[in-house]
């Protein structure tokens, strides 16, 4: 069963930083897209960044030049640097993945989430 892990959530206020971190957790053959969404209150869960296996990078346009995603293959782990946050950037995160599992099977797994609330 695979399983995603998020950390790095928590209250900042605007204009600081955070790093989210997700950790894919399981029995697969091989991890393709990652990446990240966020749903704020009342809000549809939106796009905020993906990483192909090649590592090119998508952003929404809102946070294109804040917002920083990388991956560690060898970790099985999607990272995003959150810098220059506003309160508008406050939601619950969730990290998204495309796993090929042990029946070959490429299957998308979401993650709990974790809060991100920038206030002053």
């Amino acid at each position: 069963q695979v399983q995603l892990v998020e950390s790095g959530g928590g209250l900042v206020q605007p204009g600081g930083s955070l790093r989210l971190s997700c950790a894919a957790s399981g029995s697969f053959l091989g991890i393709y897209t990652m990446g990240w969404y966020r749903q704020a209150p009342g809000k549809q869960r939106e796009l905020v960044a993906t990483i192909s296996i090649g590592g090119r990078t998508n952003y929404a346009d809102s946070v294109k030049g804040r917002f920083l995603i990388s991956r560690d293959d060898a970790k099985n782990m999607v990272y995003l640097q959150m810098n220059s946050l506003k309160p508008e950037d406050t939601a619950v995160y969730y990290c998204n993945v495309d796993i090929r599992g042990t029946d070959t099977r490429t299957s998308n797994y979401w993650g709990q989430g974790t809060q991100v609330t920038v206030s002053s």
